[in-house]
């Protein structure tokens, strides 16, 4: 009765006493439930020397390219808009004032407009490795070689040095070679066992540029990894005839990151939504007379997100269409 009496209050202001018979168009309210979902989408690099890292620096280092990803926040937010599929038209007669009002309890809506709402998708660039800045040593090394020519019907070795490109053993041996150069020198410094004095801001410039460097030279063994977040909004509309209250909300895939709920490369994250029984109207009540409005009465829902086997968020939301409908009066002599 409270709802009535503000709605009636709302509405009236509408349209003066004395207006003539119009039609009116309205929609009855739906529940959209939207998730705001943030993740981490990491593409790991395999170093151009894993295969080697065991041999020459003894760690166990990974020899192929993967992606994973890592959800960090999930916001759940129940939203109202008109429902297109439950339009309903009015007609009031000569001498009656009209009402319709959007309601905060969500008894009627009118306009045909969106909610106003933009959806912004973004993926993950990808990326290749690029190790190319990363080592000092040249690519190209030196070779002896034995040539003979004929000197006078006789047949001379003669020594000629030839440019050739190092292999990748042979780059992964000065990598890691490098890399011990720069720990010992670290130890020189902290210690004092150097002919330079490094001292205060100096010792610690020193220290994290070797650091750096030594961070460089490692990602070759055992690569690295690139970290980006990612933020998307999903919606779900529950719908009354669905066989199920199950919904796949969205899908997370390991090289694409946060995707669509139709995208099967990705696992699936679940809603479900568990009515509360409503209670029908009592069918012993007179039913309105004459022109009549419908509104709906929500169903208060327990909503539960999870990925098939851990719940991640729960919440009570009311959603109007899975509730029931009625009817009352809004014109008045």
């Amino acid at each position: 009765m409270e709802i009535m009496k503000k709605l009636l209050f709302a509405l009236a202001l509408m349209l003066p006493l004395g207006a003539r018979a119009q039609t009116y168009t309205y929609a009855l309210p739906q529940t959209v439930i939207s998730l705001e979902v943030t993740a981490e989408n990491e593409q790991f690099h395999a170093g151009p020397y894993a295969k080697y890292a065991m041999k020459y620096l003894g760690v166990d280092a990974r020899t192929t390219n993967g992606g994973s990803c890592r959800i960090t926040e999930i916001r759940m937010t129940p939203l109202v808009e008109a429902d297109p599929s439950r339009r309903l038209s009015v007609n009031t007669g000569a001498g009656k004032e009209t009402f319709l009002s959007l309601s905060a309890q969500g008894l009627v809506s009118v306009g045909d407009g969106q909610s106003g709402r933009s959806s912004q998708w973004r993926f993950p660039s990808p990326s290749d490795a690029d190790f190319a800045d990363r080592g000092v040593s040249s690519n190209l090394t030196s070779e002896q070689t034995t040539l003979y020519r004929s000197v006078q019907n006789n047949m001379v070795a003669v020594q000629q040095d030839m440019v050739v490109t190092k292999s990748i053993e042979q780059r992964a041996r000065e990598a890691a070679d490098m890399i011990f150069s720069l720990r010992k020198k670290r130890v020189e410094i902290v210690t004092g066992d150097t002919d330079a004095t490094f001292s205060g801001e100096a010792m610690a410039a020193a220290i994290q540029e070797i650091s750096r460097m030594e961070k460089e030279y490692l990602s070759l063994f055992i690569g690295y990894s690139d970290v980006q977040v990612q933020k998307m909004k999903f919606d779900v509309v529950p719908s009354k005839t669905a066989k199920s209250q199950v919904y796949v909300a969205f899908r997370v895939s390991d090289q694409e990151g946060l995707v669509s709920a139709d995208n099967v490369a990705g696992k699936p994250y679940l809603l479900e939504l568990a009515p509360q029984p409503v209670a029908e109207a009592d069918a012993s009540r007179m039913a309105p007379k004459g022109t009549v409005a419908w509104y709906r009465v929500p169903a208060v829902c327990t909503v539960k997100l999870s990925d098939g086997v851990n719940l991640l968020l729960q919440d009570r939301v009311p959603v109007y269409q899975l509730g029931f409908e009625e009817a009352f009066p809004i014109g008045v002599k």
